[in-house]
């Protein structure tokens, strides 16, 4: 009965809040409205433009900017339109039959040209799709109430957007760009105006993989006052339980903040403010395998508050200098702490500490027309960032492999000031059929890191093959051999016995024979400080060649290099085609053909370089010592470094080189009808020289016994590991992305997007280490990343009596993990040692699990397991919001009420090429979704009631299971697949269903 109403309870309460959404909506007036979005050649928003609507008596109407930079024009009769567009350094616009309907807002996109002469474009009802490069049907674009489907925090909306940009980016995943700048952090959601994911993949001036591109645009300033402030709520008497909790646990998120833009100077500089702050009171779950006082190993399940705080404000300016000039300036600071941090699954209260960190970003973009077919863009972009970290160092800390992690958090008192620079400067040229693009980026960072981890030392305890005790901890010996019988045993129980035959006053090596002691002991000396800078440049050119009406041929050229690694000849060719089938007669093209082929460079991170030059033997010291017989002692740093214990460096390698991607993509786009699209894509990705890590002073094959720490032959003698950065991975990746875009009436608009996906590599990143290191053959197979089923669904549905249905559904296949022995075997102090195929189960330590039998202790020749044998549980989730608005007031100034945004993927005219017939009149046929955050055109005031539900069917989504074959909780799950399927952990462990309420007031 109880559980009975813990589930009722935030159903009941969902309901009363849903009861106030349900009210009839007041009698539409037979109007209807225009939405036009205005842009210049570069393809930014123009806000200082005169929008004059004239109907069919010669009557003029007059449009005002909108809370999203858009032009409204309001309370319009039935009829058609001739809209006449006009700004200060651009060519005047008449688009003729402009078509208006009863009841609905027709959606605009039109571009202004710095062409001398007069444009006359005709929107006809009939559309098509376009063949320029930035129109590829496979985009996705949202914008206004395609965004209310998605997270309102800023990391889950990243994720999201990750999801619906696929899995093409790598194992990096895909590249964010906030108003042309790269490194920026997401933005809160209220100050994005538009996100557009996957356009334009071959362009020259991207040095990112574009499927997977992700561009995010802000809000700019509004010619009249506008603004709006929100408070969303979560409670866990609104949430389920987690089922890796024993009980429902506190939780309390509180989110609020608001907008406010506005004229500086009329019709030429306006403003754009917001802020937020959100204060959660999460948890963390820890989930771990430990010992009482009485040394028996129990399983421990705790909750542990982890407060989180986050505070940003940011602030957009945008003034049109002269006719020629438009300046653009933003600004962002974002301040975030959280306490208990590192707690959580195998990781025990002791372990934690507080991490907060603030980033300010300015960025100044200037747009110039410098005549009549040539138009000059300048952006400059500073982040300066500072992260402090405070943790207990002053005990060691004990790892017990995938059983619990304790003692001290090796982090220490820590900090890390970053300052990152971005200039960019292009030119687009448009001449008769070809418009051109060249120009270049140059990206400088500097780096200071103070880090004393594992200054306080640490022990680590494996599991592996043991005499077998009774339950009087006793030797079982082995009746036919009269020896001691061997079983394997799992990390806590090593832990275990080396606590007990300690407690018993047993020698080190009499604990080791007995299975005990530890498997390794690491611990780091020296200056903690660190300083790296590193620039990387980029050049480019482009030309986009109209050969005919339905042919677009695009051919680029790019160049990259950084410094911190030798690799000068970087050049990366792309070409690409798009050509419309069954165009002819005025008929657009209903077909339309695009392939592609581009090379990329992925840049070797400067964390790297820091952790090379951190790392040399000088600066900082690192010592492993395997097998250590002074547990639990802590030495320092210099009495190991005085009995000559070798160090262990982690160098670049001397001939390191950017990692070299091709990317081949051929794509069907089909309209099934109005405002309907198809689009069947293939893309084939190849990676060469990739980055990866190995030990390459490792003991040499049969030189080393596990069991003799001494023992190995060492190509370059015992003076350490050397843990060195080489680009030697590869990486091989299949996909079949279908999409589907439709706006099926004014009611119900949707994107679906499917992805069959097969990845294969050897290495996913510089941190990956092979299981041995002369031997790489059998590292090459499944990836990580090898999700072989993908699903997205987003939309809007306007539901009856005004309310507003926004799903985001999420489905997954099983994601591959790695199986591994969780010994050190071959001498490398890397763990990553994976089992063979058991040949014979008598075998003593052979271990029978869910995914087969498998020998821990190969012999040689024995086939081992393949890399990431592992399947993990597969993911699907539901989310949903539900709103409804409230208006009221008059608007009193015709048009200056937001209205709905447009719809989303509106193709977008060729920047420097004047808006076709074509383009305006796709651009006419498409339709908003909803009424998104905005309100009907003829009331002054809104407010908005939203209900987020997150997993709407309570479906637990099981986070990667333990794949250590010593771990007692092997193939084990501990805690919820979080982020939308990204990762291992939860981003929230407060519930498994969550509800937030939230209340908008816009203005």
């Amino acid at each position: 009965m109880r559980s009975l109403q813990t589930w009722l309870r935030p159903v009941v309460i969902t309901l009363l809040m849903l009861s106030g959404l349900t009210l009839p909506a007041s009698a539409q007036n037979p109007t209807g409205a225009l939405l036009i979005q205005v842009n210049d050649p570069a393809n930014a928003l123009i806000i200082n433009a005169n929008v004059t609507a004239v109907d069919a008596n010669g009557v003029e109407h007059k449009a005002a900017v909108n809370a999203d930079g858009l032009y409204l024009i309001p309370r319009l009769a039935p009829g058609k339109y001739t809209l006449r567009v006009n700004a200060p350094g651009f060519a005047p616009l008449t688009a003729e039959e402009a078509e208006v309907v009863a009841g609905r807002t027709a959606s605009l996109k039109l571009a202004l040209s710095v062409e001398l002469e007069r444009q006359e474009v005709s929107v006809k009802p009939e559309s098509g799709l376009s063949t320029e490069p930035g129109d590829n049907a496979s985009a996705i674009i949202l914008k206004g109430s395609d965004l209310d489907s998605l997270p309102d925090d800023e990391e889950d909306l990243g994720k999201a957007l990750q999801i619906l940009a696929g899995p093409s980016a790598g194992g990096e995943g895909g590249q964010f760009i906030v108003d042309g700048f790269s490194k920026a952090a997401v933005p809160p959601k209220s100050s994005i105006r538009e996100v557009r994911i996957n356009q334009n993949p071959f362009s020259a001036e991207y040095d990112h993989l574009g499927f997977g591109r992700i561009e995010i645009f802000t809000k700019p300033g509004t010619s009249k006052l506008h603004g709006q402030g929100f408070f969303n709520f979560s409670d866990e008497s609104l949430n389920s339980r987690n089922p890796f909790a024993e009980r429902r646990n506190p939780f309390q998120m509180r989110f609020f903040g608001g907008s406010l833009s506005g004229p500086v100077a009329a019709n030429r500089a306006s403003y754009f403010l917001d802020f937020d702050n959100r204060q959660v009171d999460d948890n963390a779950i820890i989930n771990a395998t430990v010992l009482d006082s009485s040394l028996n190993i129990f399983q421990l399940r705790q909750t542990v508050l982890t407060p989180q705080r986050r505070t940003n404000f940011g602030a957009r300016l945008d003034d049109q200098l002269n006719k020629n000039n438009t300046l653009t300036a933003r600004y962002q600071w974002s301040g975030f702490n959280i306490e208990n941090a590192g707690v959580g699954d195998f990781s025990l209260l002791s372990k934690a500490f507080e991490r907060s960190n603030t980033d300010q970003t300015l960025q100044v973009s200037e747009t110039a027309v410098l005549g009549p077919t040539a138009v000059n863009v300048a952006r400059l972009q500073y982040i300066h960032s500072q992260t402090q970290i405070d943790g207990d160092n002053t005990i060691p800390a004990v790892n017990v492999l995938d059983a619990f992690s304790g003692g001290g958090a090796q982090v220490g008192q820590s900090f890390r000031r970053t300052q990152r620079l971005e200039a960019q400067d292009f030119i687009m040229l448009a001449k008769g059929t070809h418009t051109v693009r060249f120009g270049g980026r140059l990206r400088y960072v500097s780096l200071t890191d103070s880090s004393p981890s594992n200054f306080g030392g640490t022990y680590t305890f494996s599991g592996g093959l043991a005499p077998e005790l009774d339950a009087a901890n006793q030797v079982v010996l082995d009746p036919q051999t009269g020896g001691p019988a061997l079983v394997s045993i799992t990390s806590i129980e090593r832990y275990r016995r080396t606590l007990l035959f300690r407690q018993q006053g047993l020698t080190p090596e009499q604990i080791r024979a007995l299975g005990g002691g530890a498997a390794q002991f690491s611990i780091s000396a020296g200056n903690p400080e660190a300083h790296v800078w590193q620039y990387d440049l980029g050049l480019f050119v482009q030309d986009d060649w109209r050969v005919r009406p339905n042919l677009t041929l695009s051919a680029g050229l790019r160049y990259e290099t950084q410094n911190n690694i030798h690799s000068p000849l970087n050049f990366a060719p792309r070409l690409s085609f798009a050509w419309g089938l069954g165009q002819r007669n005025g008929r657009p093209a209903q077909t339309v053909l695009r392939g592609g082929f581009g090379v990329y460079y992925d840049r070797l991170d400067e964390d790297w370089t820091l952790r090379a030059r951190r790392y040399n033997g000088i600066n900082q010291q690192q010592f492993i010592v395997p097998n250590p017989d002074f547990f639990p002692s802590i030495p320092s740093g210099s009495s190991i470094a005085d009995a000559q214990q070798a160090q262990t460096v982690r160098p670049l390698d001397a001939n390191l080189r950017a990692p070299y991607i091709m990317q081949v993509a051929f794509g069907v786009e089909r309209r099934l009808r109005p405002n309907t699209t198809l689009s069947a894509t293939f893309i084939g990705t190849r990676m060469l020289h990739g980055f990866r890590s190995r030990n390459i002073n490792a003991p040499l094959p049969g030189t080393f016994t596990p069991d003799d720490p001494e023992s190995g032959v060492r190509p370059f003698g015992n003076i350490g590991n050397i843990f060195q950065v080489e680009s030697s991975a590869r990486l091989n990746q299949e996909q079949l992305v279908v999409g589907l875009n439709s706006e099926l009436s004014e009611k119900v608009g949707f994107n679906v997007l499917y992805t069959l996906n097969q990845v294969k590599n050897d290495a996913l990143d510089a941190g990956i280490f092979p299981a041995n290191s002369y031997d790489l053959t059998g590292e090459y197979g499944r990836s990580a990343l090898d999700l072989r089923h993908r699903f997205a669904l987003s939309g809007t549905f306007r539901a009856p009596f005004g309310i507003n249905l926004n799903p985001f559904i999420v489905a997954f296949s099983s994601r591959p993990f790695n199986i591994t022995i969780g010994r050190d075997l071959n001498g490398d102090a890397i763990f990553a040692e994976r089992p063979a195929f058991a040949t014979d189960l008598s075998k003593p330590g052979v271990i029978v699990t869910r995914f087969g039998a498998f020998d821990p202790n190969p012999e040689p020749g024995q086939r081992i397991i393949p890399r990431n044998y592992g399947n993990a549980p597969a993911f699907f989730m539901v989310n949903v919001r539900v709103s409804k608005v409230f208006t009221f007031g008059e608007a009193g100034g015709g048009g200056s009420a937001p209205a709905p945004p447009a719809a989303a993927r509106t193709p977008q005219p060729q920047p420097g090429r004047p808006a076709t017939a074509a383009t305006a009149a796709t651009a006419a046929a498409a339709r908003p979704r909803g009424s998104g955050n905005g309100r009907p055109a003829d009331k002054r005031y809104s407010m908005t009631f939203s209900l987020q539900v997150t997993n709407l069917l309570n479906h637990t989504n099981e986070a990667t299971p333990v794949g250590n074959l010593s771990s007692p909780f092997f193939g084990t799950s501990l805690s919820l697949n979080g982020g939308l399927g990204f990762g291992g952990g939860g981003s929230s462990s407060a519930a498994n269903r969550r509800l937030e309420a939230q209340v908008r007031f816009s203005f």
